[in-house]
């Protein structure tokens, strides 16, 4: 939190520190000047995905020495030989030059809640002074919890006072850890942002990740929150980012942080050349799930000729033709399977009796096949999921037949898709 003035573009001397540390809580007075340059805050903008324009920026802590070198101030703050008064008046310093410069949109500037336990319970929150002090409008500030130290309880009660005066709350890392969801449920934020790393390895191809990511996001948008997606580096990272909804996507495709804002539109025909590429990825992933249907379409005729003809397994459809494949076995209404698995093993089919009796209504792919009951004629896909026996991405489809009283299922390698 900031209390202390601070002279923006200017050094930090020791004897101008102490002289604020009185006004900072129970913070030790700094023995020493572990740090030099110029503190000054970079800006890297953030993109609103339904317009592709900056609609604002995260303000970035950096210092610049006297060369003209800048380096980022972030590691200074994981340093545990750096003071703690320092780093509270250079994160002062910098917040209130980011304030003093930021032209329009909203701005994003970190919460470190380890500094918020140290203020005092009831006391006027220096953010807040700082921004009826520079005549800013709170509903363009956005405060971004970082880091998971701190006192909980007294974070809710700071949270709930800087909602109440307008500002919008963001946790940061978001599915980093199961420490963040107690975050989330206790603070409940108005935007998350995904945990970088994990955000990485989803749109990598990570089938894991993927699937966590995408329940982080489905989280999110039942619970109201907004998603940014940070470090958007590729096309490819950009395009999961849409896929799971996000709001705000930031990173080096669009912009590095720089010392300097760009014009609202500098980046739109860009993001939105992007947007029109995943709009057309996605329509061709359409493409295949209707090519797929249709044959599920066929096999599903061949299966019926096949039960009515005995049910041998050596008269099943040849698999060759749907290289997709894993299996077939047939269920009662219910759900109860009645026949064995029947499986290709590269050159023939064999039965699996394992799962006979066993009933798979529980399945949460079965809830909307068995709602189908009484539509002989509809072939039911459901979404992708973990096959529990397998380990593999599958899908499975169903049908309806003997006037619903069986129902015939075949699962299917996801991987083809």
């Amino acid at each position: 939190e900031s209390a202390c003035p601070a002279h923006a573009g200017s050094r930090l001397p020791v004897a101008w520190l102490q002289s604020c540390i009185s006004s900072a809580p129970d913070v030790p007075t700094p023995e020493k000047d572990v740090f030099t340059g110029q503190p000054l805050p970079y800006f890297q903008p953030l993109i609103d995905t339904a317009t592709g324009r900056i609609a604002g920026y995260e303000a970035l802590a950096r210092l610049r020495d006297d060369e003209g070198n800048i380096s980022s101030a972030g590691p200074l703050f994981t340093d545990p030989s750096v003071s703690q008064a320092e780093l509270l008046e250079l994160d002062r310093n910098i917040r209130r030059q980011a304030l003093e410069r930021f032209p329009e949109g909203f701005i994003s500037l970190n919460i470190s809640p380890a500094w918020v336990s140290q203020l005092q319970p009831g006391k006027p929150l220096p953010s807040l002074q700082l921004l009826e002090e520079l005549g800013l409008p709170t509903d363009q500030i956005v405060f971004e919890i970082t880091e998971l130290q701190g006192s909980i309880e007294q974070l809710r009660d700071v949270v709930q006072r800087y909602r109440a005066a307008g500002i919008r709350i963001a946790i940061d890392d978001f599915g980093a850890g199961y420490s963040m969801l107690d975050r989330v449920l206790a603070l409940e934020p108005d935007i998350l942002k995904l945990d970088i790393q994990l955000f990485r390895q989803a749109a990598a191809g990570n089938s894991n990740s993927g699937d966590f990511v995408r329940a982080l996001a489905l989280m999110a948008e039942k619970s109201g929150c907004w998603i940014i997606a940070e470090g958007v580096e590729t096309e490819q990272e950009l395009h999961f980012a849409l896929e799971c909804g996000a709001r705000y996507v930031q990173g080096y495709l669009f912009g590095r942080p720089e010392e300097n804002f760009l014009p609202s539109d500098a980046v739109q025909k860009q993001f939105s050349i992007m947007r029109d590429h995943y709009v057309r990825a996605k329509l061709a992933e359409r493409e295949k799930l209707a090519t797929l249907r249709s044959s599920l379409a066929e096999l599903f005729a061949e299966l019926r000729q096949w039960l009515a003809r005995g049910a041998q397994p050596a008269h099943l459809p040849d698999p060759r033709n749907y290289p997709w494949l894993l299996r077939c076995f047939l269920c009662d209404a219910e759900g109860t399977q009645i026949s064995p698995n029947f499986e290709w093993r590269g050159d023939a089919w064999h039965t699996d009796p394992r799962y006979l009796d066993h009933n798979w209504s529980w399945r949460p792919y079965f809830y909307q096949i068995l709602a189908e009951a009484g539509e002989d004629s509809r072939v039911i896909l459901s979404n992708r999921y973990r096959d529990a026996t397998t380990n593999q991405y599958c899908m499975t489809s169903g049908l309806f037949i003997d006037d619903s009283r069986h129902l015939l299922l075949v699962d299917i390698d996801a991987s083809f898709l």
